[in-house]
C-alpha cells in the first residue's frame, strides 16, 4: 500500500519534478504519505489540485481545521505533516514557493 501511495502522490507531480518528489516522499511514514493524498483527495473533491500562491494557504488551514476536529489530532503532529505538506506541493510543482523562501531562508 504504501509502493502504491508513493507512485500516485509522485504521479501528480510535474513531469520533470517527479524524480525528486517521488525520493521526497520515499522518505516519509505511511501515516504522513496518507495524509499527503487525504488532502489532494479532498482538493479534487473541490476543485482542480493546482492553485494559486494566495489561495494555498487557506486551503491548508481549512482542511487543517477540518482534520483536527474530525480526528482530534495532537497540534505538534499535525504541524509537521503540514509542513511537509507544503514541501510536497511545492516539489511536485502543485504550489510555486518554496518552505525556505516563505520562512526567509
Amino acid at each position: 500500500m504504501r509502493r502504491a501511495l508513493v507512485a500516485a502522490l509522485a504521479s501528480c507531480a510535474d513531469g520533470s519534478l517527479r524524480p525528486k518528489t517521488r525520493r521526497f516522499l520515499a522518505g516519509l511514514s505511511y501515516d504522513e504519505l496518507q495524509f499527503l493524498a487525504e488532502f489532494l483527495g479532498a482538493s479534487i473533491l473541490e476543485c482542480d489540485c493546482r492553485y494559486p500562491r494566495r489561495q494555498i494557504s487557506v486551503r491548508i488551514g481549512e482542511f487543517q481545521k477540518a482534520r483536527r476536529a474530525r480526528c482530534n489530532a495532537a497540534s505538534a503532529d499535525q504541524d509537521h505533516k503540514i509542513i511537509l505538506l507544503r514541501e510536497y506541493l511545492f516539489l511536485s510543482g502543485l504550489e510555486q514557493t518554496p518552505v525556505a523562501m516563505r520562512f526567509g531562508r
